[in-house]
């Protein structure tokens, strides 16, 4: 059986879409980009500010990846096995793990910030996905 591919303009769809149900999570990235620079900016640590900036914005895009493989499995209607799952996260994580290690090694000591972005950014992030989740638990 072959499967169909999506056209370009339904990928471009669905990122759009993900894009939108997101926006809330993508602002709050950008506040946690400018609080960084607005605070460590008056603290003259601009380097660290753009380290924690560069790791919101690769958790930010982390997120976007993981709604959008999502989005993209459930709007398919096919089943995906555990092994699927746990393959696509993998190699998701194993390549953010990589630059935010290699970029925080490179940048010493500043770099480090990427890494408090990142765990910032998964916090806000994880309380943003939960809320809705309980809301509808509330709801039931």
């Amino acid at each position: 059986m072959t499967e169909i591919q999506p056209q370009p303009a339904e990928q471009k769809s669905r990122l759009l879409t993900v894009i939108r149900d997101q926006k809330k999570t993508a602002y709050v990235g950008l506040g946690l980009i400018v609080a960084s620079f607005w605070i460590l900016g008056q603290l003259g640590e601009w380097m660290l500010g753009i380290s924690i900036s560069v790791g919101v914005l690769l958790g930010l895009l982390n997120h976007l990846a993981t709604e959008f493989w999502l989005h993209k499995i459930i709007s398919s209607g096919e089943e995906i096995t555990r092994n699927q799952m746990i393959r696509s996260t993998m190699v998701r994580l194993v390549i953010l793990t990589l630059v935010a290690v290699g970029v925080a090694v490179a940048f010493w000591p500043s770099g480090i910030g990427l890494l408090l972005g990142l765990a910032l950014f998964r916090c806000i992030a994880l309380v943003m996905t939960t809320i809705p989740l309980l809301k509808e638990l509330k709801k039931a």
